[in-house]
């Protein structure tokens, strides 16, 4: 299950946001879910460090497993890697939402790629190494990844807490979680 983007920015207190990240947490698990994996796609170690304080209490017991993570975190390597605004950002919004991306923005002139003013931009150049296929390929990658590493926290649970409380999460379980 895939639970809907929560857009939490390092800068905010988190001596309010872990305990709204813990509760959820514990609804996810006190519905029956066994792994949690909270990904925070925006590479800042602060959100992980927050993820991960909010996990503490709900994993403590053995019940569940979880972590927090980068989308890349796996998968990083030649064709699965982050930056800010330049190949591979631009090509996650290529494959994601390709009509979010008018490239001609850019322009053709020199780009500092330093993440300094004005381009913002650190990694290497948009205009020549990214496309929606780099992108599609990333995403791949991460998910498999992801999708592994939650397997391997399942199985690293006890046996007799691997298994979920419900046949299934549908219309009428959705107000649990």
């Amino acid at each position: 299950m895939v639970y809907p983007p929560i857009f939490f920015h390092a800068g905010f207190t988190q001596e309010h946001l872990v305990p709204v990240l813990t509760d959820l947490f514990t609804r996810l698990k006190r519905t029956g879910f066994r792994v949690i994996v909270g990904v925070s796609g925006h590479n800042v170690r602060e959100q992980i460090d927050m993820i991960n304080s909010a996990l503490g209490p709900v994993i403590a017991d053995g019940k569940a497993a979880g972590m927090g993570l980068w989308e890349m975190t796996l998968s990083r390597g030649r064709e699965s890697d982050s930056d800010h605004a330049a190949k591979w950002e631009t090509s996650n919004m290529m494959f994601f939402y390709p009509d979010l991306v008018d490239m001609r923005e850019l322009g053709d002139g020199p780009l500092n790629l330093d993440m300094k003013p004005p381009s913002g931009i650190g990694g290497l150049d948009p205009r020549k190494h990214a496309s929606a296929k780099v992108g599609q390929r990333n995403a791949e990658l991460a998910a498999e990844a992801i999708g592994r590493k939650a397997q391997e926290l399942l199985a690293s649970l006890p046996e007799d807490q691997r298994s979920f409380n419900l046949e299934g999460v549908s219309p009428e379980h959705w107000w649990m979680v």
